[in-house]
């Protein structure tokens, strides 16, 4: 067996400069992510959402980006899960993107507000009808007994909708991180990584500053 301290890789595909961003994290943050599609980075919206629990404990999973609009990062969940309780709670969050390919990985931190029905509608009716069944059918985070239930729920959804368009359930919908941190990590030979941080000040201005790996 691999000895875990023993895995390594060096980094040396690419280098980040600050004169060499744009002014804006967002558009910056678009500019990266064209270039991880380009590169073919294996499901280059999969981020890391972090929340925080009611003990003031960390929580994390993996979610997809699902959209930027009006320079917010948008995903879907159930709003009973254990992600939507712990963001009722506490409405702040971290998102994580890693690009191996390009060895390359995002932080970003802010608010997060849920999104209108009418746009979680629109995002809804946009999904395969069994990814709308499946959102329907889960008691997200919830104990269950065993996975004959999820069927037996998901064949009770089926013919309730049969012929029919699957109706968004309403404990399930958007949400919207809005930015005040955001940094850029480049890897670099022998662990010298480059990192540049944006941080939206009270002025509603974004700094930009070069972070020590």
């Amino acid at each position: 067996m691999t000895n875990i301290a023993d895995i390594r890789t060096d980094y040396s595909k690419n280098s980040l400069n600050k004169e060499d961003v744009l002014e804006n994290p967002v558009d910056q943050f678009s500019v990266w992510f064209k270039e991880s599609l380009k590169a073919e980075v294996h499901e280059s919206n999969a981020m890391t959402l972090s929340t925080v629990k009611a003990n003031n404990r960390p929580s994390s999973r993996v979610v997809l980006l699902k959209g930027i609009e009006s320079r917010k990062f948008l995903f879907y969940s159930n709003y009973l899960s254990n992600k939507g309780k712990e963001l009722a709670d506490n409405p702040f969050g971290a998102l994580n993107f890693f690009w191996r390919e390009l060895e390359r990985q995002v932080r970003i931190e802010g608010k997060i507000e849920l999104l209108s029905a009418k746009q979680s509608d629109q995002y809804f009716n946009s999904r395969p009808r069994g990814s709308q069944i499946g959102a329907a059918t889960s008691p997200q985070s919830a104990i269950i007994e065993n996975r004959q239930i999820l069927e037996e729920r998901t064949a009770k959804i089926e013919k309730q909708f049969e012929n029919k368009e699957v109706i968004r359930p309403s404990q399930w919908g958007g949400y919207a991180l809005i930015p005040n941190y955001i940094e850029f990590w480049q890897g670099r030979s022998n662990r010298l990584h480059d990192r540049i941080v944006y941080q939206l000040e009270d002025d509603n201005t974004w700094s930009k500053n070069r972070l020590a790996p």
